[in-house]
């Protein structure tokens, strides 16, 4: 731990590599407690508020452990950081000798054979796409990582990287006939030999806890794993340990069986229809359930005959496809996969169809009990069945060889509690350590709860809402986030600024989510610099804007889930039988959670200044707001929209002591000054 003290030292390797390095006390301290935790082998749970540097608080004593680590992270945004940027940074001012990988799910990796039978078949959408997939051709001849991250050319969402990629279900494996050209496998071996590996939650849960692919294959060796952004990790766990089967899995199966079908059984015509009736079986299927971009308990469309009668479709027309698939099967591994994937769907659908709802043994423990649900989408269904609780199966991963598990993040405490996190991914015995910010947000950073504001509830809240921050958003001259807790929200939000912004006659872009990906979004806002930009859940966190473009941050509502959310509804209705309170100990924690993730998109540089502005009236007269706003960062506290207009015309400034703030928990409605008193306390 000594050499610790060096790496980090205003005289040591990484101020004397990394430009604008700076020496911070709460990095080194939690670079110490992860190097105890590999040490001794144990369970870290570490909480580390923007600009604290956790990533090298976690990198310096990984690379210096002489073991091999593996670190997940949330997004493949951040993953690629940490391989291209950070991890070598780190390595080269080290001097360590560790070498590394990069490891993605197997859609993010070009597919020879799936890339060959789709040049071959040429069902495409549109002639762009039909361009794209040369492209892919071309590029597939050239890379050596085969990684779709390294064609720019192509946009993401294209059509053709469906068809040029392989899934779980359809990739053969060691039979197939492409196999020493696979980028996923070679992948994988580099993988294997590396001492320090970075992969994406998704991939860790599927490949490692399921044993599903070749990273089941690293956990043993493994002698520590990071996760970083682990706040996500128990819905992803949740989704991991649960099952799905939907309308994109069947139609992606249909396309498949009639691509093997021209490949290796072009005599063989019955194929053909079966994979159109299937086809057709799915798209009935999206067709029988009337809603949009929801989510459905499966009671609400149990007794509905349109509903029961394409499932019946749908499994007819699987079990006619597995009837020729069978007859077919043996011509080529292309169609002896098919075949498996019809069987391995047809159970989950019947599994989908038993009642899960109560546990099979007599504990009845959460863990054990199921959720069936409905996602619906604009063009596609699935049908889920998840679990409860994620505890106890995520404890029995950690068990067996000994190990460090080390959890990271910006957001998994409620104040200084760490009970709801640990509680929920089984963590009993996990050590904790919280350090805050360094950024000095008394001075650079106000938070603004505006006056009469109605009910959240209220058929008018939305107006409301756009009536309290226009305002504020007129003084920041735009360089603005408005966070909205829903689509619907989103969109009238958005018209309503949009109709004040041609009012006013002012040169003030206006970006919406869903005008473009998120990158492209994001990379107009920067390079605009006066833009608004309103969007939803996306870009709540995993967004980094720093500088004067992002100055003011509004956040509709208090970030509750819809109590009418099929697996939110199940578990609220399991702990009010268990005698506990759900609010309290689920609810207001995951609402807290998700507020200080949208509240750090604002302060992400020690440079950085800006208005937090929270609407929702709840914050204030509720009493659970108190909870809520000493989660936050310490800003300073205001009612009054003087104050954020004096703020933003400060120009540097701090805002006058002495100002009307924000009364969260006091009788009256005017604090003491500021300077008497910590921005945090009651």
């Amino acid at each position: 731990m000594s050499d610790l003290f060096r790496v980090f030292s205003t005289e040591g390797p990484l101020a004397g590599s990394v430009p604008g390095y700076r020496m911070r006390p709460q990095q080194l301290e939690m670079a110490l407690r992860i190097a105890e935790a590999f040490e001794n082998n144990k369970v870290f749970v570490a909480e580390a508020g923007t600009g604290t540097g956790k990533t090298f608080a976690y990198l310096a004593p990984a690379l210096l452990s002489g073991g091999k680590v593996i670190i997940s992270t949330g997004t493949k945004t951040l993953q690629d950081q940490l391989f291209q940027r950070d991890l070598p940074m780190v390595r080269d001012a080290l001097r360590a000798g560790a070498s590394i990988a990069l490891l993605k799910g197997r859609a993010n990796y070009v597919c020879p054979y799936h890339l060959e039978r789709a040049l071959t078949e040429g069902r495409l959408h549109s002639r762009a796409e039909a361009g794209h997939l040369r492209t892919i051709a071309r590029f597939a001849k050239a890379t050596k990582s085969g990684d779709k991250a390294d064609l720019s050319a192509v946009p993401e969402d294209s059509g053709a990287w469906i068809q040029a990629t392989s899934t779980r279900d359809n990739c053969l494996g060691q039979d197939c006939p492409n196999v020493k050209g696979c980028f996923v496998l070679n992948a994988r071996r580099e993988a294997l030999v590396a001492d320090v590996v970075v992969v994406n939650h998704h991939l860790f849960f599927a490949d490692v806890m399921l044993r599903d692919e070749g990273l089941g294959e690293l956990l043993p060796a493994c002698n520590a794993v990071i996760f970083d952004e682990a706040h996500q990790l128990p819905e992803v766990a949740g989704l991991f340990f649960g099952e799905s089967v939907g309308t994109a899995q069947l139609l992606e199966l249909s396309r498949d069986a009639r691509n093997e079908g021209i490949a290796s059984a072009k005599d063989y015509p019955p194929l053909q229809d079966a994979a159109r009736g299937l086809e057709k079986a799915a798209r009935d299927l999206r067709l029988a359930v009337g809603a949009e971009n929801a989510r459905l308990p499966y009671a609400q469309v149990a007794n509905d005959p349109d509903f029961r009668q394409a499932i019946a479709g749908v499994e007819a027309a699987l079990a006619e496809l597995a009837r020729h698939l069978e007859s077919q099967a043996a011509r080529a591994e292309g169609l002896e996969n098919c075949r498996s994937r019809t069987a391995e769907i047809s159970l989950r659908l019947k599994r989908w169809q038993v009642d899960s709802s109560v546990a099979t043994s007599e504990s009845n423990a959460a863990s054990e009990v199921y959720v069936r649900w409905l996602e619906v989408f604009s063009h596609a269904l699935s049908l889920n069945m998840t679990p409860l609780s994620v505890a106890d199966i995520f404890q029995r991963q950690l068990e067996g060889h000994p190990r460090a598990w080390i959890f990271t993040s910006a957001t998994l405490a409620i104040g200084k509690d760490f009970s709801h996190y640990c509680g929920e991914l089984g963590l009993a015995e996990a050590a904790t350590g919280q350090w805050g910010s360094p950024f000095d947000y008394q001075a650079n950073a106000l938070l603004y709860c505006p006056q009469d504001m109605p009910d959240p509830n209220t058929p008018s809240y939305n107006d409301a809402v756009v009536e309290a921050a226009w305002p504020a958003i007129r003084a920041a001259k735009g360089r603005a986030f408005v966070l909205c807790t829903s689509l619907r929200a989103m969109r009238h939000i958005h018209q309503c600024i949009a109709e004040r912004i041609t009012a006013e006659n002012l040169e003030m872009p206006l970006l919406l989510q869903g005008e473009g990906s998120k990158s492209e979004l994001l990379a107009r806002f920067r390079r605009l610099g006066n833009a608004v930009l309103v969007a939803s859940q996306s870009f709540w966190e995993g967004v980094d804007v720093r500088g004067e473009a992002l100055s003011l941050v509004v956040i509709d509502k208090l970030p509750f889930a819809p109590p009418d959310d099929p697996v939110l509804a199940a578990r609220i209705e399991h702990l009010r039988k268990a005698g506990r309170n759900p609010f309290f100990e689920y609810q207001l924690p995951r609402a807290v959670i998700s507020m200080k993730q949208g509240a750090g998109r604002l302060i992400r540089d020690e440079r950085d200044r800006g208005v937090l502005m929270v609407c929702d009236p709840r914050m204030v007269n509720k009493p659970y707001g108190k909870r809520i706003w000493q989660s936050l960062p310490p800003m300073r506290r205001t009612r009054e929209i003087g104050e954020v207009e004096a703020f933003f015309v400060a120009e540097g400034l701090v805002p006058a002591v002495g100002s009307v703030v924000l009364n969260c928990g006091g009788e009256s409605g005017v604090d003491v000054p500021d300077e008497n008193k910590s921005s945090m306390d009651s």
